[in-house]
């Protein structure tokens, strides 16, 4: 995404760069007008391959100073434009950003001047409950650091292959051909395989992207093998102009083709990495007609081309900055601004940021680029662990003073407040409890590490992990089964287990809901994966043995073969065999009706809205409050032994429903209950468990007193 050879750099790459991050710009601007643009990337990774792998093999390194050498312009051309961004971008969004994206801002920030952000998204992407976080403005950075981590291993390989051949007294062309495509063969089929198994990290991660570099560094070596330019000049302007034809209409059907639910990289990634191999091999030259070398040899593209790494840099942290800068999405006139702002901030960067550093004096020396560069990167990361630390105090003021007010409760401390709508007022926002920047951490317990041991189930296996709340030496449990949806009633559980001596056993799983089907996720092992987990989870809870199942869910994804709507009838189908096998046990269940479902992240509403967040942010229970299969089949099993508790009265008012309730802010993202809500929800749910306990002593008492 970066220039590498100045003012001699071929007019063909400088033109592949331009159209690569208009793809991008385009895709992010308005992915409908180009639903396949993110392959804009893929094609840099090609010409970043080529030209480094190109420059190894006429200066391969013999020795530490070489690598040193060669890592010192990797910092000298990169660095002072990345970092420069990385910094402007924590200023906007400390200024401009919500509240809640503060700290998820510079956690990416300090990830990105380190150039592992990368592997933080790769962890954030398998993370259920993280998929409806807004996104950073710097999180673009992941496709730099999987370069940056690139230009670190690649040339001490291509260095040690150089060596190998010299000792083994092999022709070095051979040794690096069979080395570095031993490389790429082994990382086009990890990212096959994985982009199979685990699509959402297999985006992220370096291994699954090295095929890409990788075949840009093969094809640099092929050039050099035939000769430049004698070898390509014997080709004719016809079959050079019909390879880069080809190369680029392979572009453009990715580009128009591809969407967002393509699995990507795997083979699929072949289509753009061939075709952008394909233009840098017939080297389409500006004078020659019969090519697109005219064409991507045009001043403006050109000058595109130039500004293209910094353009790449701006374009996603002012697109992010945008809405909250404008109060709401921008239109065609808003995108046009940001478009225009992009490019002229690109310039201004390339011409007084990037240029002065690639010659400024104390860049000439290693140590002085080292030294330099260290001390950037620490401006940077400083930063971001300044505001961090910012965060970090005010969120435990906040948690002083939720701690307080959960202790003090009160008639009009959450959903109580809903039953009397005249005595409690609406809470200004500087007093909304928890605080919108601490609303996404107010998570149930049953989302985190407990003593050491994960009470969540999740992709791609979905192993038994099971907790243990409450009064663990209890004779009576209740069993807490289902997915996210269920875990949201734990802090209410909790509170009600305290209050009747109860244990609470947890089993869990990250959006698979409790049916017995097949559920469609992004990989048929997936689903099988979740299908298998309730089957088993269901046999283990029921050979346990405990006092009450309460089971609750969303239905999220469709089943296989369906769609959302006519996945319904499955999804009742395979409740109704679930609580059959509960009841055929003996074992009475509390099937606990889904939450109304707002579908944005309400605590950045929130915080973006201040004051007038009831206005902005509530909406209704018609479009809120989703179909729920299990208590349908619940209803339909027609078992005293089955109970259905609706708790939406105590979320929304008539047809309104709010995202604050008495002063708490009622979700933590875009459908979860606040561990403080749920919290005040307990005394409406307590009458449930415990009328659903009263009725297994009964049959318990029936069957000893016989």
């Amino acid at each position: 995404m970066h220039n590498h050879a100045g003012r001699a750099m071929r007019t063909d790459i400088q033109g592949m760069r331009a159209l690569a991050v208009a793809m991008v710009v385009v895709y992010h601007l308005h992915a409908p007008l180009l639903p396949g643009g993110f392959v804009g990337v893929d094609v840099f990774f090609v010409i970043s391959g080529f030209l480094i792998t190109a420059h190894l093999l006429g200066r391969p390194p013999a020795r530490g100073g070489d690598l040193l050498d060669f890592w010192g312009r990797r910092i000298r051309r990169l660095l002072p434009a990345s970092l420069t961004v990385l910094a402007c971008s924590l200023l906007l969004m400390r200024v401009f950003g919500p509240e809640t994206q503060w700290e998820p801002n510079a956690q990416d920030a300090r990830a990105a001047a380190l150039y592992v952000v990368n592997w933080s998204l790769s962890n954030r992407a398998v993370d259920y409950l993280a998929q409806d976080a807004d996104p950073t403005a710097v999180q673009h950075f992941w496709s730099l650091s999987v370069e940056e981590q690139f230009y670190f291993f690649w040339p001490i390989l291509i260095g040690l292959l150089v060596l190998a051949a010299r000792l083994l007294r092999v022709r070095r062309e051979l040794v690096l051909a069979v080395g570095l495509g031993a490389v790429v063969a082994v990382s086009l089929a990890y990212s096959i395989a994985l982009t199979d198994s685990d699509p959402a990290r297999a985006y992220f991660v370096t291994p699954t992207r090295i095929w890409e570099l990788g075949t840009g560094g093969l094809l640099a070596l092929l050039v050099a093998h035939l000769g430049r330019p004698e070898a390509r000049r014997q080709l004719s302007a016809r079959a050079r102009g019909l390879l880069s034809w080809t190369g680029l209409a392979m572009l453009v059907v990715t580009g128009f083709t591809y969407t967002h639910a393509t699995p990507f990289p795997g083979y699929q990634a072949a289509l753009p990495v061939v075709g952008a191999a394909l233009v840098l091999l017939g080297a389409p030259e500006a004078t020659e007609r019969a090519t697109p070398g005219p064409a991507l040899a045009a001043r403006p593209v050109q000058w595109l081309g130039d500004v293209s790494y910094s353009v790449y840099l701006w374009h996603w942290p002012l697109i992010v900055v945008a809405p909250y800068v404008l109060g709401r999405e921008p239109g065609a006139v808003g995108l046009g601004v940001v478009l225009a702002l992009t490019l002229v901030l690109a310039a201004l960067t390339e011409r007084y940021v990037e240029q002065p550093f690639r010659t400024a004096r104390v860049a000439r020396f290693r140590r002085g680029t080292y030294v330099v560069a260290v001390g950037a990167m620490a401006v940077v990361v400083g930063m971001a662990t300044m505001q961090l630390r910012e965060v970090g105090s005010l969120d435990d003021d906040a948690r002083t003073e939720l701690a307080a007010a959960l202790r003090a409760g009160g008639p009009c401390f959450g959903a109580p407040a809903l039953e009397r709508p005249q005595e409690c007022d609406e809470t200004a926002y500087d007093e909304l409890l928890p605080t919108p920047a601490l609303a996404p951490k107010d998570r149930s317990a049953a989302y985190r590490d407990v003593g050491g041991r994960q009470c969540w189930s999740f992709t791609p296996s979905f192993p038994t992990r099971d907790c243990t709340f409450g009064k663990r030496r209890s004779g009576t449990t209740v069993a807490l089964f289902g997915n996210s949806h269920a875990g949201q009633w734990l802090p209410a559980l909790q509170v009600i287990a305290r209050r009747n001596d109860l244990r609470v056993t947890t089993h869990l799983a990250s959006q698979c809901a409790s049916s017995d089907m097949l559920q469609r996720f992004s990989t048929i092992e997936f689903s099988e994966a979740c299908q298998d987990w309730v089957r088993r989870t269901v046999e283990e809870v029921a050979a346990a043995q405990p006092d009450l199942v309460v089971m609750s869910n969303r239905v999220s994804v469709s089943a296989v073969g369906h769609d959302l709507p006519s996945s319904l009838p499955v999804y009742e189908e395979g409740f109704r065999s679930v609580l059959a096998t509960f009841r055929a046990a003996d074992i009475p269940v509390l099937v606990i009706r889904d939450t109304p479902v707002p579908g944005f992240a309400v605590p950045t509403c929130v915080a973006d809205a201040g004051q007038d967040y009831a206005a902005e942010c509530d909406g209704t229970r018609a479009d809120w409050l989703t179909a729920d299969p299990a208590v349908d089949a619940a209803v339909a099993l027609d078992d005293p032994g089955i109970t259905v508790a609706d708790l939406t009265d105590h979320i929304c008012t008539g047809d309104e429903c709010s995202v604050v309730n008495g002063g708490v802010i009622t979700y933590f993202d875009a459908s979860h209950l606040t561990a403080t809500y749920a919290h005040t929800l307990a005394p409406y749910l307590e009458p449930f468990v415990t009328g659903a306990l009263g009725t297994t002593h009964l049959s318990e008492c029936k069957k000893d007193c016989r």
